[in-house]
């Protein structure tokens, strides 16, 4: 039998495996979506995804990488290493409104399919698959804590879809910096001794009309915003204190260096202009921008081709944001393709979690069985495709 017959063979397999589990696999995820987690509290989320790869034959690590809800699930040894990346935390009040129940059980579910497809196929040593259960993506970078705790070791290509209202295969992350600005002035009486005071809150506003003036020479794919989270106690007070909070956006690494320097440098200055000292503090919560990988999205397309699904033309840099998956996408090659709900939806909605249950979600979420499935198949029985991607990680 030629390994394109073999291929083939495998490729029908793991759609006839796919639809079997869809059932297992929509009560799941509905499951989570109706129980939500918020980052580094799923407990019960993350008991249950454990659990299902126990009973499809994976061996289990429970807190990764140091973390409570965090796992590692591998099966196989030796060869190249393909990580399914599993989320599963939910935001606050809105539940799964970011749809990591459908993207995490897709994980899952790969995993599941892929155990049952390579069984007697993949020979002994040739290859890993790891399925790991990453929490904590909102906000909390789950990922970047796992992988700097050695997690991901052994990994070499990791994948994951998200759940959207399009079928895109390639969707930039922007790199993010939190900073926070705390102006220190001095208090005095806003009428009767308006010379004795200085004035932090002027501190503030004087560095949002400087970022105000900066963004006019951004790069329209770099982003800038913030608040006041504290302006002063009351009007006739000269505030002593105030406190801005800003996030700083951009596509690459040195950009986002070159712009958190910038907008810390408004801050000084207007610091400096008003008479306040000030303390800057770059929190420790921020995360790397996608590193893309055109080998490997190929590799998903294809995927995508074999079952007829058409990408929508949607462009990679609308409606962005950020995610941990890029500190993670600058260690390994790494693809995040989103699976359709359906069109007009938008994450971060209690829309959006309602239709994570509905049936467009599920079948979102086992298309994104059936891709992650595909891909992996062809990591492993396509060891010129790995290396393709592999070489394009490293720019050699």
């Amino acid at each position: 039998m030629t390994e394109t017959i073999k291929t083939e063979e495998l490729k029908e397999r793991v759609v006839e495996a796919a639809d079997a589990l869809a059932g297992e696999l929509a009560g799941l995820s509905d499951r989570f979506a109706s129980e939500p987690e918020t980052a580094f509290e799923e407990r019960r989320t993350s008991a249950a995804m454990a659990e299902y790869l126990r009973e499809k034959g994976f061996e289990v690590e429970t807190c990764s990488g140091g973390l409570d809800t965090a796992f590692t699930a591998r099966s196989g040894a030796g060869g190249p290493g393909v990580a399914l990346l599993a989320e599963m935390d939910a935001l606050p009040d809105i539940g799964h409104g970011c749809g990591h129940n459908i993207g995490g059980v897709a994980s899952l579910g790969a995993g599941a399919v892929l155990r049952e497809v390579l069984d007697g196929v993949l020979p002994p040593g040739s290859g890993t698959l790891f399925v790991f259960g990453t929490p904590g993506e909102e906000g909390g970078r789950g990922k970047a804590k796992m992988l700097s705790a050695g997690a991901f070791d052994g990994v070499d290509a990791a994948m994951m879809v998200h759940a959207s209202s399009a079928r895109t295969v390639v969707k930039h992350f922007l790199g993010l910096v939190q900073l926070r600005f705390v102006f220190h002035g001095r208090a005095s009486h806003a009428a009767a001794y308006p010379e004795k005071g200085v004035n932090a809150l002027d501190g503030v506003i004087q560095t949002f009309n400087s970022v105000n003036a900066l963004r006019q020479q951004l790069p329209p794919e770099a982003r800038v915003h913030g608040i006041i989270t504290d302006g002063g106690r009351a009007p006739n007070i000269i505030p002593e204190r105030a406190e801005a909070f800003f996030y700083v956006r951009a596509p690459e690494l040195d950009l986002l260096e070159e712009l958190t320097e910038k907008v810390t440098a408004c801050a000084e200055g207007a610091a400096t202009a008003t008479g306040c000292t000030l303390d800057a503090v770059a929190k420790d919560s921020s995360t790397a921008p996608l590193k893309l990988n055109a080998p490997f999205a190929d590799t998903y397309r294809r995927a995508l081709e074999y079952l007829g699904l058409p990408e929508d033309p949607k462009p990679p840099w609308k409606n962005v944001g950020s995610s941990d998956i890029g500190d993670l996408s600058q260690a390994v090659p790494v693809i995040h393709p989103h699976v359709p709900i359906r069109g007009g939806l938008k994450i971060h909605t209690r829309e959006f979690a309602e239709a994570t249950m509905s049936p467009d979600g599920h079948r979102a979420m086992v298309e994104g069985v059936k891709c992650l499935s595909l891909t992996a198949l062809e990591l492993f029985f396509a060891p010129g495709v790995l290396e393709e991607i592999k070489r394009e990680f490293t720019g050699a």
